[in-house]
């Protein structure tokens, strides 16, 4: 007997951040796959598809935002739905990985817990995780299966370069501490720009504190823009902002892939002498923290041609010529 098979791909989208999930259907040409999810009484989380997944290719999307628990668990649940429907594949799409920064021990006692949030997608039952910027790329190494990590600098890069028109010998990229100069560097050879770093020491027992700032590189009278991978409180940016301008920095731009915007973030941005904020929507930015300096640029389309290159067995990698490690 011999039978020849076709594959299929079908997309799930958890609750936390569905328009993104729909822009991706969109750039794949595939519908977003009708699936229950619903909460009991007691808040624990139901899933099922209501189609048939045997044999397929599944992609579930779940970006890990507020409320981050909830969505972690949400994105386990369907991943365990459809690994028991006999999916034939299953890849857990993170747009943004929950837990990245605790990817190491910094003091005694501590968890890592980037890399529990690793094991439980693998016992989940996830064949393949795709991921935007990590905030620690050895994060990776904490998969035994594939983990295709992308990266929005072509998205960011665009925009600065033909929006903006930052691109000559005169603009500085800013990496915000000695962590970034690595991604500040890629930006950096895409804008023909120059570069320079913030020394930043933090404060080893009160979390967010910045204890030190300190510029290394020429800055003044040029335009800056600073990059990282995640603005959260954006006490970080902010204080970066402050120094570049008390170095007579020009206009200054900062720029980073995940807008977390938790707590007073978006007062300080405002509040700080920056031009223009540009990040993502790899997380959802609710209506009350949008502001006028905010631009947010969709990461869709490079997630789904990754996507595609994921079902067709193609090379993720030569989407970003190489530069996605």
């Amino acid at each position: 007997m011999e039978i020849v098979t076709k594959k299929k791909m079908m997309l799930f989208s958890g609750t936390t951040h569905p328009e993104l999930a729909q822009e991706i259907a969109d750039n794949l040409g595939v519908p977003i796959s009708p699936c229950v999810i619903s909460r009991f009484a007691s808040g624990e989380i139901y899933v099922r598809s209501q189609e048939s997944v045997r044999g397929v290719d599944v992609f579930v999307v779940q970006t890990h935002a507020d409320p981050i628990n909830e969505s972690i668990m949400e994105q386990l649940v369907m991943i365990d739905a459809m690994k028991r429907a006999s999916a034939k594949r299953i890849t857990a799409v993170v747009p943004y990985y929950g837990y990245s920064r605790q990817d190491k021990k910094g003091l005694a006692r501590e968890p890592i817990s980037a890399k529990l949030i690793a094991d439980l997608l693998t016992v989940a039952g996830a064949d393949r995780v795709v991921s935007v910027d990590l905030h620690a790329g050895q994060i990776q190494g904490f998969f035994d299966f594939p983990f295709d990590h992308l990266t929005a600098l072509p998205v960011l890069t665009t925009y600065l370069h033909d929006d903006l028109g930052l691109h000559d010998e005169e603009l500085v990229v800013v990496a915000p501490d000695a962590g970034r100069i690595k991604t500040a560097e890629r930006l950096r050879e895409s804008l023909h720009a120059d570069l320079a770093y913030l020394y930043k020491r933090r404060s080893r027992h009160e979390a967010h504190k910045i204890e030190e700032i300190a510029v290394v590189g020429e800055v003044e009278g040029r335009p800056c823009v600073l990059v990282d991978d995640m603005i959260d409180t954006a006490s970080t940016v902010a204080a970066g902002a402050s120094v570049l301008a008390q170095h007579g920095a020009g206009p200054i731009y900062a720029a980073a892939t995940h807008g977390v915007l938790s707590g007073k973030a978006v007062q300080l941005l405002e509040e700080a002498p920056i031009r223009e904020v540009v990040i993502t929507n790899t997380v959802p930015v609710p209506e009350e923290k949008m502001f006028g300096k905010l631009k947010v640029l969709s990461i869709a389309p490079l997630i789904a041609d990754a996507l595609r290159a994921v079902f067709e067995d193609a090379s993720v990698s030569e989407l970003f010529h190489g530069e996605n490690q």
